[in-house]
């Protein structure tokens, strides 16, 4: 299987959102309760996800720098104080550590490196370790960064703008009135005030939500339009993946077809933003990932920060059977042996058909 040479390369990106929204509060809260059918919302929501973004898909893929030794008590997270998940823990990985996950993420089709950093917020000798790193991948590999580390005040987002970096990412996670909720070491507008400098500095913000975490539908509602007002051009929307040690008190149990009505509410909210389906995407849209893509326009591959997900040949061809397109930084697709990559796992290949063959129905 080969990509077409026609298929789009990377088109230009917006460092703020500009375009108003689609619907209005009540009409998000009716798509996401479900008043409204899911067939007229996923067509509405395709046309705007079309005129903006086209068929493409973006491919980020995360790597986690430092994991564990977090002060901070988020109660969603793995990594958080005294959670005792067993997540392994290490220090910040050493900037030729990092350069080479980036180079097996560009392998592995990446249109974005994000790199993830626990802990409340880098000190100033982390921040030169981060700009020298960020500054090494963009030149050397072409291959846009975010980073996610916490709270910065704008000193710190004025480095790393000026190292190369695009993309920021710092979720709201929940609405304002919901955020005592799920974490008490820091508060929801310190959040906010961390997103401002950064978009002070010119940086592009990644900014999302994990759903799922106790919120009403009007919670929800709330924080895609604080998002919207605070103009984010990339819009990751994670499903709460109840991991060892969380401490949520009220996880709701989510269905594919309501995550899917998340990603329509958020896609027609915020036109010419990044949408992008995060952690659970597997486990929560499962059968409908593919029809998630008619309103999402990205998506990880290769795992999250602390829990397994597809890999890389899966996700692609996941997008291609949906009839979209992967999207790559500026010659990256180039590179990759789409029939060796697809091709071998196909379970139609001929070196797989002797398995098949060793097939039996047990009957009962």
């Amino acid at each position: 299987m080969k990509l077409s040479l026609e298929t789009p390369q990377v088109t230009e990106e917006k460092v703020f959102s500009d375009v108003p929204s689609i619907i209005d509060r009540e009409e998000t809260h009716a798509i996401l309760s479900g008043q409204i059918p899911l067939t007229e919302a996923l067509d509405k929501a395709f046309k705007v996800r079309e005129k903006y973004f086209g068929k493409t898909v973006r491919i980020h893929v995360l790597d986690n720098i430092k994991n564990g030794h977090c002060p901070e008590d988020c109660g969603y997270c793995a990594q958080r104080k005294n959670a005792g998940s067993g997540v392994q823990e290490y220090s910040m990985k050493s900037p030729e550590e990092i350069f080479q996950d980036a180079v097996q993420a560009k392998e592995n089709g990446a249109y974005r490196f994000c790199m993830v950093t626990a802990g409340t917020g880098p000190n100033s000798l982390a921040t030169e370790k981060l700009a020298f790193t960020i500054e090494k991948i963009s030149k050397e590999l072409g291959l846009k960064v975010c980073l996610s580390a916490g709270l910065l005040d704008r000193e710190k987002a004025e480095r790393l703008k000026a190292a190369g970096l695009d993309r920021y990412n710092h979720n709201l996670n929940t609405s304002k009135a919901h955020y005592p909720e799920i974490c008490d070491t820091h508060t929801y507008e310190q959040r906010v005030e961390t997103i401002t400098h950064l978009m002070k500095a010119g940086v592009g913000m990644c900014s999302g939500v994990i759903v799922g975490m106790g919120e009403s539908l009007w919670d929800l509602t709330d924080v895609i339009y604080e998002i919207k007002n605070l103009k984010v051009i990339s819009i990751p929307v994670n499903f709460f993946i109840p991991v060892a040690g969380h401490a949520i008190k009220n996880p709701q149990s989510l269905t594919p077809e309501f995550c899917l009505r998340t990603l329509i509410a958020f896609r027609l909210v915020n036109p010419d933003s990044e949408v992008r389906i995060a952690a659970g995407r597997e486990g929560h849209l499962r059968g409908l990932q593919g029809m998630a893509l008619y309103a999402a326009n990205s998506l990880f591959a290769s795992g999250y920060l602390n829990v397994k997900g597809s890999d890389a040949a899966d996700t692609i061809r996941m997008i291609l059977d949906s009839g979209f397109y992967p999207e790559f930084s500026s010659g990256m697709g180039e590179e990759i042996d789409w029939e060796s990559a697809l091709g071998k796992d196909h379970p139609y290949a001929p070196e797989n058909f002797p398995e098949l063959y060793k097939y039996r129905k047990s009957l009962k």
